[in-house]
C-alpha cells in the first residue's frame, strides 16, 4: 500500500497509488489510521480505492506524511562513512536528537533557508514509522511495529547545529525538514527497509548514494534500544540517519542556496523533492 497526507483544490485528504494511478478521498485522515495499526490502515486505503476520485498526481499539494506524530527521533552518524567524513568515530551507542512537526513541508513544497543562517546542509534519509505501541521490545519482535517507511529530507543549519552538543536548534528551523511525499506498508518492502539504494541529488547532480544496509544501527535494534527507556506510540517516526556526501564535510563546503532544487530518492519506497527559495 502507499497512502499520502494530501490537499485537493484546497480540502484535506488521503491519497493512494497503485498501478492503477491516484485516487483522492478528501476528508480522509492517515494520522487516525496509522493510530489505529494495520489493520485500520488497510480499512482506509480501501475505502480510499472504493470511494475516491481519480486525479493527476500533479494536481495533488503534498502535505508533511504524518501531522501528529508525538515523537520525531532522528539518529545522528548512523553511516559509517558518515561518521568517518565528520571526524567522528563509529559510535557504539546511537547518536539520538529530537525534530519538532513545526519544522516540517511535505515534497514538493518549498524548503526556505532563513536569514540567520547561508550554510542550510541536505541528508538524505529513510524514515521507519511506528504502527503499534511497545516498551522493552525484544529485537526479533520490533519490526512487527513499523507500520510504513517513507523518505526524509534532514535539512540542517550546520552552523546552528554545532552551538550545542544537543544539535536542536539546526535541526528545527521552520520548513528546513522535508517528509514524504508516500507511506509504503511495510509489507511491500524488505524486512527493516533494508537493502534499499538511497540517492540525494542536489540540481540534477548525485551528492549522496548508499544502502540502507548500510546502517550502524538498523531499525530493528534501534526499536529495541529505545523501548528500553521510552514507549513508543502509534504515529512515531524515526529518521534513520544519512550517508556520506553531505555538504558540510566537502572541500569546498557545498550547501543549498535560493533556486536549488534537491532530491531524495530511495528505492521502492519514493522521490521527495523540495526548491530551496529564501526567507
Amino acid at each position: 500500500m502507499k497512502l499520502s497526507r494530501i490537499a485537493l483544490d484546497g480540502k484535506p485528504g488521503v491519497a493512494i497509488s497503485s498501478d492503477q494511478g491516484v485516487r483522492v478521498l478528501a476528508g480522509a485522515d492517515l494520522d487516525t489510521a496509522v493510530a489505529g495499526g494495520e489493520a485500520a490502515l488497510r480499512e482506509l486505503h480501501a475505502t480510499v480505492e472504493r470511494d475516491g476520485v481519480s486525479v493527476s498526481e500533479g494536481d495533488l499539494r503534498f502535505l508533511p506524511l504524518l501531522d501528529r506524530s508525538r515523537k520525531i527521533i532522528c539518529l545522528g552518524l548512523n553511516f559509517f562513512d558518515h561518521a568517518s567524513e565528520t571526524g567522528n568515530a563509529k559510535p557504539a551507542f546511537p547518536v539520538i536528537f529530537g525534530r519538532f512537526a513545526s519544522s516540517l513541508i511535505g515534497h514538493e513544497a518549498a524548503m526556505i533557508r532563513p536569514n540567520l543562517s547561508d550554510k542550510l546542509d541536505f541528508e538524505g534519509e529513510m524514515a521507519a514509522i511506528i504502527g503499534t505501541a511497545g516498551k522493552d521490545i525484544p529485537v526479533d519482535k520490533a519490526l512487527d511495529h513499523v507500520i510504513g517507511y517513507s523518505v526524509f529530507n534532514d535539512g540542517s543549519l550546520r552552523d546552528y547545529q554545532m552551538m550545542t552538543p544537543q544539535w536542536m536548534p539546526g535541526k528545527n528551523f521552520d520548513a528546513t525538514g522535508a517528509f514524504g511525499p508516500w507511506l509504503v506498508s511495510a509489507d511491500e518492502l524488505p524486512a527493516g527497509g533494508a537493502g534499499l539504494m538511497l540517492e540525494t541529488r542536489l540540481n540534477g547532480e548525485v551528492v549522496q548514494r548508499a544502502s540502507t544496509s548500510d546502517m550502524i544501527f538498523d531499525v530493528a535494534n534501534t526499536i529495541a534500544l529505545l523501548s528500553t527507556f521510552l514507549t513508543l506510540e502509534p504515529g512515531d517516526v524515526l529518521v534513520m540517519g544519512t550517508p556520506s556526501g553531505v555538504g558540510a564535510a566537502r572541500k569546498p563546503p557545498l550547501f543549498m542556496k535560493p533556486g536549488d532544487v534537491v532530491e531524495v530518492e530511495i528505492e521502492r519506497i519514493g522521490l521527495l523533492r523540495n526548491p530551496i527559495v529564501a526567507e
